[in-house]
């Protein structure tokens, strides 16, 4: 399905490091439209989307089913307070979150279960970027044990 992007989702999109090979973790993926544009810009890479609404997993399968039979793009219902990586799954180089309650402020006792868990998913160079920058802010995952109200943030385009 090719579908285009409102132009804010495009402008993080663009603005995310992304390059062919990259394993990408989208949090909350919705029905998947920037993970199916992320898939197409880490080609032979990876992207798991998760979503704690399985009614958003079942329509992102449906509307990106030629990227999953490819094997490019995978989604998998849960909350990122409660995700880790399945037993043999690789790590992700970056994470991305979009509209995500727990990482925006709105929920915060789900913002302090859930960055240790995205840590613990990425690997030792892994990145976190949330949307609230130019268009994103990069979430430094080190501090996570200050809780979301408090981690440090550079602010701007990678």
């Amino acid at each position: 399905m090719t579908e285009r992007l409102s132009a804010r989702l495009q402008a993080i999109v663009d603005a995310l490091p992304l390059r062919p090979g990259l394993r990408v973790l989208e949090i909350g993926c919705g029905p998947g439209a920037a993970a199916r544009a992320i898939a197409r810009r880490v080609g032979s890479g990876h992207v798991l989307g998760i979503d704690r609404s399985g009614a958003a997993i079942t329509l992102a399968r449906e509307t990106c089913r030629d990227e999953v039979a490819a094997g490019r793009l995978s989604f998998r219902q849960v909350a990122v307070e409660a995700f880790s990586l399945d037993p043999g799954e690789a790590p992700y180089d970056i994470a991305v979150a979009i509209r995500v309650g727990a990482l925006d402020g709105r929920h915060p006792e789900a913002g302090r279960k859930a960055l240790p868990r995205i840590a613990a998913a990425l690997g030792p160079d892994g990145r976190l970027f949330t949307d609230g920058g130019t268009p994103l802010r990069e979430v430094a995952l080190d501090a996570w044990r200050e809780g979301p109200h408090q981690v440090r943030a550079r602010v701007g385009q990678p």
